[in-house]
């Protein structure tokens, strides 16, 4: 089903909620023949099965969305663990206002009634709102009701929106990313590491260290700093209680929001409302802003819709909103005195200036290499330095200093990486995530470099200086990261020899491990968390980039297919054997390689016997920058050649 034709359609529909259910078929059972009497949306949120509609098979499995049209007849054969689903029945009516290739497509078929199915890239947030319109819809309440509508364009929106996007990424988002998308939509909301283990269907130990490792943050305490920067956004633009903004972002006690926000602020929320509202009485001043202000500004349309252009015509509100009086007399006044001013005063630098000019055969200035560019980045067009020399990079860092530079400032979970220790000796914490708004100001940088986790402070981040936003996980590999920041600063004679050195390194490490090992000897990364244990592939940390990606070697083959998608799995020890490699790369920040032998489990495995595990801690194998992985992949070739 073509996504932009999809878009067009719901931008024009009018829908109604019919019924919302939830569903469980058991191992084995069927439905057959049903006639779906409306359209319909079917989530599939635990199990496995197949859904025939119209002679099409649609395989459901973990979260899968199935759409069919009214009239459709559905078959659904579950699987071994059978299906839990969740069924939202909607009419649509469409609006005749709409345009002639929209109009024709509708003659193909209406598109509500046809049927398609779609495998999300973050099925937790099309799970949460089918669960949120299932909930509201058993209150039978019509404020309820409401909301359940309003859910069905949101949920239409994000799968839409992931439909469109499909393709343009090479992976799956990142466990990190789904993690923080879920408290910015939902901060308001009581959330628990509980409930976001089960949004996600990862475990609350692997969830809460692999969170940390990415952000230097816990969970919970990456949902207290982005309420606190709501909390910090409802101070500066509006005139809310605190009692009113502690509602708003989650809180219940407007004095444990007080106390929050010192800590994390430094002020109290009242001297930070204060502080605030006289920086924007000195930005309103007159003297500040008469450059902006001598000039009237051109007429703008009221919207970008033609059926209000009626606002900005002659003799309409625009004129009443752009008339000029009086203070715009004195703008002009004083703008020449100025003038005049201007002229006495050039005189006796006239023949200076003259002098300094190019003859006919000199080079103008103009013509000077430029001191900034134009880029693109997710949000718009910035203008960045051709030559930063004061950088604050809250992420990215490991391309960086793989092009020699050195940022100013940078946060917190980076100076703790053991793999930078010898390139920030001078470099400056910002603090934990994207930083602190007023220490970076303090550093007066040229250019700011960060990912999309706190869109809230990259906002105040833009206006100290040009802030390129980068989303994570976008740049796929060391190759891509570090190419395009040596596009993006102007060193991309020192990208393309760090790279070409990382990979004759890389090479050098793999043909010396293969004369070690033999190529078709299995491996095992694995993570020890507590009481869990998990399986990692090429895109988690612990050492699969070297091992999978660098050497080449391959998971035993039983669980070689969750090693690719998802690329991890988490498991009990008393099945670890079916996990254990002939060689094994554990994680691990309590146990030791004698407490793994003196353990049956673990002891029985031939890589124990054999002497065949690399241990160590998170804070060496949790990174997997281009620095780390580089140190990570020799550090592992020199343990295999060793055995």
């Amino acid at each position: 089903m073509d996504a932009n034709q999809l878009i067009a359609l719901w931008n024009h529909a009018d829908c109604k909620v019919v019924d919302v259910r939830r569903t469980t078929i058991g191992a084995g059972e069927s439905i057959y023949g049903y006639r779906v009497p409306s359209s319909l949306f079917l989530i599939s949120v635990r199990g496995e099965a197949e859904a025939h509609v119209g002679g099409e098979v649609h395989r459901m499995q973990r979260v899968t969305v199935l759409h069919a049209g009214k009239g459709a007849v559905l078959d659904i054969v579950a699987g071994s663990a059978g299906l839990d689903y969740y069924s939202v029945y909607y009419k649509a009516v469409i609006s005749a206002a709409i345009s002639s290739e929209l109009a024709a497509s509708l003659e193909e078929g209406r598109p509500h009634d046809r049927s398609y199915s779609v495998a999300p890239d973050n099925p937790a947030a099309l799970h949460r709102i089918a669960g949120d319109m299932f909930r509201d819809w058993g209150k039978r309440q019509p404020l309820a009701r409401l909301r359940v509508r309003t859910l069905l364009y949101q949920f239409a929106h994000e799968l839409l929106q992931q439909m469109s996007e499909h393709g343009q990424r090479s992976a799956k988002r990142d466990l990190a990313s789904r993690v923080a998308a879920i408290i910015h939509e939902h901060y308001a909301d009581t959330i628990t590491l509980e409930s976001l283990s089960e949004s996600l269907n990862y475990s609350v130990p692997h969830l809460s260290s692999y969170f940390k490792l990415r952000t230097g943050l816990s969970p919970i305490d990456y949902l207290i700093k982005v309420r606190i920067e709501k909390a910090a956004a409802l101070l500066r633009e509006t005139d809310a209680s605190l009692k009113e903004i502690a509602a708003g972002v989650g809180y219940q006690d407007p004095g444990y929001l007080g106390r929050l926000f010192k800590k994390y602020k430094g002020v109290s929320p009242i001297s930070f409302r204060e502080a605030h509202a006289e920086e924007k009485k000195r930005a309103d001043r007159p003297a500040i802003t008469m450059g902006s202000s001598i000039a009237p500004s051109d007429p703008f349309p009221y919207t970008d819709s033609d059926d209000n252009d009626y606002q900005y015509q002659s003799g309409g509100e625009g004129d009443i909103m752009f008339k000029q009086g009086k203070p715009m007399l004195a703008s002009a006044l004083l703008f020449s005195l100025m003038l005049l001013l201007s002229a006495c005063g050039s005189n006796g630098a006239a023949t200076e200036t003259a002098a300094s000019q190019p003859g006919p055969s000199e080079t103008p200035a103009a013509s000077a290499e430029p001191q900034t560019k134009k880029i693109q980045t997710v949000n718009g067009e910035v203008e960045i330095p051709a030559h930063p020399q004061r950088i604050v990079a809250g992420e990215y860092l490991g391309s960086l200093i793989a092009l020699g530079i050195t940022p100013v400032g940078t946060s917190d979970h980076h100076i703790k990486n053991p793999y930078f220790q010898e390139y920030l000796k001078d470099v400056e914490n910002i603090g934990d995530g994207n930083g602190n708004a007023e220490k970076i100001l303090a550093m007066k940088p040229d250019l700011i470099i960060m990912d999309d986790f706190y869109p809230e402070v990259n906002e105040q981040l833009a206006k100290i200086a040009p802030t390129v936003v980068i989303p994570y996980a976008s740049l796929k590999t060391v190759h891509e990261e570090v190419a395009y920041f040596g596009e993006l600063l102007g060193e991309k004679e020192k990208a393309d020899a760090w790279l070409a050195d990382y990979d004759s390194r890389i090479a050098s490490a793999k043909a010396r491990v293969l004369k070690a090992v033999p190529a078709d000897s299995t491996f095992s990364v694995i993570e020890f968390n507590q009481k869990e244990l998990m399986a990692v592939g090429t895109d988690y940390g612990k050492g699969g980039q070297p091992i999978y990606n660098g050497f080449g070697f391959k998971p035993p083959a039983a669980v070689a297919a969750e090693m690719a998608d998802p690329g991890w799995a988490a498991f009990s020890a008393e099945v670890l054997p079916k996990y254990a490699g002939d060689y094994i790369v554990l994680t691990s920040d309590s146990k030791t390689l004698d407490d793994i032998k003196a353990d049956p489990i673990w002891g029985s495995l031939p890589a124990v016997k054999n002497n065949r595990v690399f241990l160590w801690t998170s804070a060496r194998s949790g990174y997997w920058d281009p620095i780390a992985i580089l140190s990570q992949t020799e550090e592992l070739a020199d343990w295999l050649i060793s055995l």
